[in-house]
């Protein structure tokens, strides 16, 4: 017999139309925000007392804290995906059973389908202007370089303006490259030891090696070395631009003053459709690296460039809240705030700098289902319609966005789908004191890593670990050798019985339980295995978008705002010399603070 919280697990199914579900007076406006890479402690409302963050904060004192808000997928494209439809990432085929979670090639084929839904697609549907500013990182083309199938344009989002990959290494002159850690996955020592091999059975006359094999090897090591270095090269220039709506406006873009021209084309945005229904997603490049800061930023933080970014993006986000109030939009308008995922940890740039964010006492971060890398920032505020001041320590995740929007939105669920967020408004104006999550479900990729049970009538919030990944150096939290850690078998530990850890007691993950030291350990995991068989059970098998296929570079689909042959360079973006919102260099605290 199927257990009672079934439908909860499996959610709504939908396809949405025009309904009178709410009144137009009564429909919000949202501007939701997500920044990149923050830590859940780097804020002041989470506890950091040496970043200041006042505007941020402001949000925790108007509106509602999440104190166990959770991302789906503690990867960009995998957590961005499942935050825009609402649906864990395996389902939309965003997440892979390679090394790769993320794409990092912007002529590649991969993205979010077509036939998924966004939250966006839903409100434009309802007659909202929607709008996307900032980070993408869901695809570009599949066929032609013109095609835009996975562009936001294809998801909802009447405007859009940012870049469809990340901010890389690559992006920004002087910080090295995405490709520095690939040499610690060739195999030199195995290659080299194979080479010796064959020189000394050809010299004893064991084996013999012809002029010609070995000159024709040598050319196309050589050849295969000249194009990756001639890619590595030329990479800034193909992935590292700036796209207005469809066109690309400036290749490679200049990073420095990026985050005020952004906030100045979202001021615009609220601006130009005060008087209508709204959505806008302003999704910050900042605190990924490179890092990078405005001039009126640099110097202000005691944490380097990284602590400057978060103080720059505290000011964007009082520029937008102040732009709120004075188009008398606050009390109509629905304000998230979150991180794609927790801080990455292994960020440490060319010169040796620390370019990393704090997770609080939360184990581990960025690439990993440890508390550090997919506990973050949750705030709401909705002034008149939600209580100011309020925390919530229920189980939530970024996906609750969408069913959220959705009805807030006026839409309409008809069938077609699983869901697995869940509306959040009951839980946020206390007509229900618990979350409907009461399993999440972990994934590493594509592999079913860690689940959470909150169970009914009980505290305890149980997290068991089918594998964790193995860290370098091993007494640490993180994978200093590769950057991020992986999730296939060559990186990983399984753990037969699964690692058990309640939450509710150790919230830093810090030791294992036992069927010693806890006496329900065997009934707490029978039951989260039954949970998993379930849960398996909703997935349907679709099309990896992260297949080595959808990931690898197709010139054909390579943007380019001018020829290759002149390595794709244009300087079309108007804005890139200035921006309307003014920050004084010379007195870098104040602006923080809206006045």
């Amino acid at each position: 017999m199927k257990s009672p919280w079934i439908p909860c697990c499996l959610g709504l199914l939908l396809l949405f139309d025009v309904c009178c579900a709410l009144n137009d007076d009564k429909r919000p406006n949202f501007v939701l925000m997500m920044v990149d890479d923050l830590g859940i402690g780097d804020l002041g409302c989470y506890g950091n007392t040496t970043l200041r963050t006042p505007n941020i904060d402001m949000l925790a004192q108007e509106g509602v804290r999440l104190t166990q808000h959770i991302a789906a997928a503690p990867l960009c494209t995998p957590s961005r995906a499942a935050f825009l439809t609402g649906r864990y990432p395996i389902r939309s085929g965003m997440a892979g059973l390679g090394q790769l979670g993320v794409y990092v090639i912007s002529a590649a084929s991969g993205g979010l389908p077509s036939e998924e839904v966004t939250f966006a697609k839903v409100a434009k549907r309802q007659g909202y202007e929607t709008a996307l500013i900032g980070k993408w990182h869901l695809g570009l083309n599949c066929e032609r370089n013109d095609d835009y199938c996975h562009h936001p344009s294809a998801h909802g989002f009447d405007h859009f303006y940012g870049i469809t990959l990340t901010n890389l290494r690559d992006c920004q002159p002087g910080h090295g490259s995405i490709f520095t850690n690939v040499r610690a996955h060739i195999p030199f020592k195995t290659l080299g030891v194979g080479v010796a091999t064959v020189t000394l059975l050809h010299a004893r006359g064991v084996v013999t090696v012809r002029r010609k094999l070995v000159l024709s090897v040598v050319a196309l090591v050589g050849a295969v070395a000249a194009i990756f270095g001639t890619f590595v090269i030329t990479f800034p220039n193909f992935n590292c631009f700036l796209m207005r709506n469809r066109e690309v406006v400036e290749q490679p873009y200049v990073s420095e003053n990026l985050t005020q021209r952004m906030t100045d084309e979202a001021v615009d945005f609220l601006e130009r459709n005060s008087a209508l229904p709204f959505l806008l997603f302003f999704s910050f490049i900042q605190v990924h690296t490179a890092m990078f800061a405005s001039p009126a930023f640099q110097g202000t933080s005691q944490h380097g460039i990284y602590g400057d970014a978060v103080h720059e993006v505290d000011w964007s986000v009082g520029q937008l809240m102040q732009t709120l109030e004075r188009l008398n939009l606050k009390e109509n308008t629905l304000v998230y705030l979150t991180s794609d995922q927790g801080a990455h940890l292994e960020e440490i740039s060319v010169w040796g700098e620390v370019h990393r964010g704090w997770n609080g006492i939360y184990k581990a971060g960025k690439s990993t289902n440890w508390e550090g890398g997919i506990r973050v920032p949750g705030l709401l505020r909705w002034t008149g319609m939600l209580p100011a001041g309020k925390d919530i320590d229920e189980p939530t995740s970024n996906m609750d966005i969408f069913p959220t929007v959705v009805k807030l939105a006026g839409g309409m669920a008809l069938g077609d789908r699983v869901i697995d967020g869940h509306d959040l408004m009951p839980l946020l104006q206390g007509e229900v004191e618990r979350s409907k999550h009461e399993f999440l479900f972990h994934y590493c990729n594509a592999y079913l890593n860690a689940v959470r049970w909150h169970p009914p009538n009980s505290y305890s919030i149980w997290k068991v670990f089918f594998f964790t990944p193995d860290f370098y150096p091993e007494n640490g939290t993180a994978c200093m050798h590769t950057h991020a850690c992986f999730c296939t078998a060559s990186y990983v530990t399984y753990h037969d019985p699964p690692l058990l850890f309640d939450l509710s007691r150790d919230p830093s993950e810090t030791t294992p339980l036992t069927p010693d030291t806890e006496p329900t350990f065997h009934s707490v995991l029978e039951e989260i295995r039954a949970a998993v068989a379930l849960h398996k059970e909703s997935i349907t098998p679709v099309q990896d978008q992260l297949a080595p296929g959808h990931l690898l570079w197709k010139p054909w689909l390579q943007p380019c705002c001018s020829s290759l042959s002149q390595l794709c360079r244009c300087e079309r973006d108007g804005g890139r010399d200035g921006h309307r919102s003014t920050v004084e260099a010379d007195s870098p605290q104040d602006q923080h603070i809206i006045a």
